[in-house]
């Protein structure tokens, strides 16, 4: 049995759930195919960030936060709690309830704009057919016929062949999430975004962490004032994290899992609990095309599209993760919105130098545009200025004067080039900085723009002051 859509999109995670809700306003018939299996087996729309990612990591960064907080910081507000106890079944509960309700509100939208909704595993065929098969019968195929198909399949862990997934004891993202007891010694492989965040989440909750990184750098994708003064805080709160790591095994014996590893100094074990591998993501591209459809990968798995997400393939787009460009639901999500105005006939555009980027430890890091290191690689002229939260009166109020604001700007035109936070909040500050980017602001712009008192966005208003040696609250070097 065949249906006929104006769109179908293969996958429902950011960047297709919202591609999909995005050409059903605009008018088009569409449906979007979904085969994402949580743990019971069960099918839920959200892909990986709303399933095994970014809301469940966010829930138990939030958990463990609150226990840190209760055991370290609520006797300087002479809040007295006693020994705090942990309950970690119930903070699973509340991270799974979470989810279930944003899952389920995904379902809800799709049958508002009339969104069809598919459970099962779609491939792209070379006449430009969709073939389906059936969630809980995979020897059951149906057929979708499309005027445009939009690819949105994701990515998936990069598994390491010296460290394969027990789905126990050797885990990757996912399985971190869901650990029921808290591991006395947790091994971490691989420093980047995931890597700091799981750390920090069982770290706060008692776990001696290590965390093995294979570059000599520190977060070297960040500014790196801004990585410097993260690790630093890092290292203060108890996570061990060894750069110039590099990763050669494990063993798994009675007494838990040596990890091998090099360094500089030369080869090392590491006894651990348990072990996470975040070393990195590839697209979930395998089996997602017949051969001979005109769609092209690259080496690396990722669909070739052009500026506007158009494949090889006419009427063919991609989005989100299995495109190039950073690994963001943000940046997924408005690919999707670009694609499906476009499929409709609308002007639509996507500025890739305005993404940020955010990594939600504590304290949280977060930036837009570039770095000063890229800008002096480029030999561009550039202007900068920082400030330090230990000066901004909320970050005192809050318990939490840790980190700073750094602006870059052209010499020149006074253009806002970068902005980079390390500090309370950074996650939600960040936006005052993409939309200035996004409208050419000038660091002049928002020396001129009132910012209310007291508050954290102070910082990134002397921060611009600072670009021009004029902050208040400052010393101007």
């Amino acid at each position: 049995m065949s249906q006929t859509f104006d769109v179908v999109v293969i996958g429902a995670g950011p960047a297709g759930y919202v591609a999909a809700i995005r050409a059903a306003q605009n008018g088009l018939k569409t449906a979007c195919v979904d085969n994402w299996k949580n743990s019971d087996g069960k099918h839920a729309f959200g892909g990986t960030c709303l399933n095994a990612g970014c809301i469940p990591s966010k829930a138990l960064l939030e958990s463990s936060e609150m226990f840190h907080k209760a055991q370290h910081e609520f006797a300087a507000h002479g809040i007295q709690v006693g020994n705090a106890t942990l309950d970690v079944t119930a903070m699973q509960a509340r991270k799974s309830g979470i989810v279930h309700g944003l899952t389920g509100g995904i379902a809800a939208l799709f049958k508002s704009s009339n969104v069809t909704g598919i459970r099962g595993t779609a491939k792209l065929l070379r006449d430009g057919t969709v073939e389906v098969s059936d969630f809980d019968a995979p020897d059951k195929t149906d057929a979708l016929i499309a005027k445009h198909v939009i690819l949105a399949a994701g990515s998936e862990p990069v598994e390491l062949q010296a460290l394969p997934f027990d789905r126990r004891d050797i885990v990757d993202s996912r399985g971190a999430l869901e650990f029921s007891t808290v591991p006395k010694r947790l091994g971490v492989i691989g420093g980047g975004v995931i890597g700091l965040e799981l750390g920090s989440v069982w770290q706060r909750l008692g776990s001696r962490v290590t965390i093995l990184e294979a570059m000599d750098n520190f977060l070297f994708m960040t500014d790196q004032q801004i990585a410097q003064t993260a690790v630093r805080e890092f290292r203060k709160q108890g996570l061990d994290i060894r750069l110039g790591a590099k990763v050669t095994g494990a063993d798994k014996g009675k007494s838990g899992i040596s990890v091998h590893y090099g360094d500089r100094d030369g080869k090392h074990d590491l006894e651990v609990d348990k072990l996470i591998v975040a070393v990195g993501r590839r697209p979930a591209t395998r089996n997602l095309l017949q051969e001979g459809t005109g769609v092209k990968l690259d080496p690396h798995g990722f669909i070739q599209v052009d500026a506007e997400c158009r494949s090889g393939m006419k009427n063919v787009w991609a989005v989100g993760d299995c495109v190039r460009g950073p690994m963001l639901a943000h940046k997924g999500s408005e690919e999707g919105v670009m694609v499906a105005d476009l499929i409709a006939g609308k002007v639509a555009e996507m500025n890739y130098a305005v993404i940020p980027s955010i990594i939600y430890t504590w304290p949280e890091i977060a930036w837009v545009g570039r770095t000063e290191e890229e800008l002096k690689k480029q030999g561009i002229k550039y202007k900068t200025g920082t400030f330090p939260f230990a000066a901004n009166g909320r970050a005192r109020a809050m318990e939490a004067p840790v980190g700073l604001v750094k602006m870059l700007a052209d010499a020149r035109s006074d253009e806002i080039l970068g902005v980079h936070i390390v500090g309370p909040m950074a996650s939600e500050m960040i936006a005052e900085a993409v939309t200035a980017m996004e409208f050419r602001a000038s660091a002049e712009d928002l020396q001129r723009t009132i910012h209310a008192h007291p508050t954290l966005s102070e910082a990134m208003h002397e921060a611009a002051l600072a670009v021009d040696k004029h902050a208040i609250h400052a010393i101007n070097k």
